[in-house]
């Protein structure tokens, strides 16, 4: 069988939104070539890059989609380029934001994208590995398995790992965790890993909630996960000990009234996804709102809060 490609040229900073883009626009798999992974696989704890040093030097970023050759490539195309004018208009950077359209075979898509996919070391105790890796964890690490393919969010993404690192400085074990806009269900597989006793994953996207679902089954330790297809947490009324968030700022900004209502006093709101330059604005509604800003970490253009609804005497 024969696959359509869909290649965009773009920057670090948009890869993930073209990502999710592409997904729903329906591709089987998105593969991201991106130089600054590379750089974040050399984090102290032995990763090795994979053997694709003519990215390394490059700041050009690459999104890859991939459709069977049944579907209409020309109205996706059109369908998808749309989308990334509306992105512009959000300030969102997209580099050269050329679509390169290939034909390529059964056996060249179910492989070749898998070279960009390696074990993971978010932190000391914590690893996301690709599904069909055989990997030995060492002692006190915890392994998330994922595949890759099917959504992104996969630990490399400065958003994803920011997220991840930020579970693990606020949970203790025993919490009540919400996900919200989970995708590939990274984010809540590890809240399972880090101890915590509930966590119910929300996205809009019914295709996001499926590949969430079947990650989820890859890790036994995480099946009473409750994945549910919801607007962020429009309609739930309930009392969490902590949400975490990893999506646009704009959106970011929609969920702060949620999130309060939904958060028991001296709970945690996480919150990835923010570019520097849309920092400021956030911190001050999150502020206006009550929020307390405990912690902030930053890689690269990325930022993340770790923010403390307070407990009113």
């Amino acid at each position: 069988m024969q696959w359509n490609e869909l290649k965009i040229s773009t920057t670090h900073q948009a890869s993930e939104m073209i990502a999710a883009i592409l997904i729903e626009a329906g591709s089987n798999g998105v593969a991201i070539e991106d130089p600054f992974d590379f750089d974040t696989l050399d984090d102290g704890f032995g990763q090795l890059k994979p053997e694709k040093s003519e990215l390394y030097q490059s700041e050009e970023v690459f999104v890859s989609g991939y459709f069977p050759n049944t579907k209409n490539i020309v109205e996706i195309q059109m369908s998808i380029q749309e989308k990334l004018h509306e992105a512009e208009h959000y300030g969102l950077d997209l580099g050269k934001n050329e679509v390169i359209l290939t034909s390529v075979s059964e056996e060249d898509w179910a492989n070749a994208w898998k070279t960009y996919y390696h074990p993971v070391r978010i932190s000391r105790y914590l690893t996301v590995v690709p599904s069909w890796e055989n990997y030995q964890a060492i002692e006190g690490e915890n392994i998330i398995e994922l595949d890759p393919g099917m959504a992104f969010g996969t630990g490399t993404h400065p958003t994803t790992r920011l997220s991840l690192q930020a579970l693990e400085m606020v949970l203790r074990g025993g919490e009540y965790v919400l996900d919200v806009g989970t995708g590939s269900g990274v984010l809540s597989i590890a809240a399972k890993v880090l101890g915590a006793a509930r966590v119910e994953a929300f996205d809009l996207d019914e295709k996001a909630t499926q590949i969430a679902r079947e990650n989820i089954a890859l890790n036994p330790f995480a099946q009473d996960i409750v994945v549910r297809e919801n607007d962020l947490l429009s309609g739930i009324k309930t009392q969490a000990d902590v949400i975490v968030a990893n999506i646009l700022a704009e959106i970011l900004e929609r969920l702060i009234d949620d999130a309060w209502a939904n958060l028991k006093d001296g709970g945690y709101f996480i919150l990835a996804g923010i570019i520097q330059s849309k920092r400021d604005s956030l911190v001050d509604k999150l502020r206006a709102k009550g929020f307390e800003i405990e912690q902030e970490n930053k890689i690269k253009d990325w930022v993340s809060l770790i923010c403390l609804k307070p407990i009113i005497e």
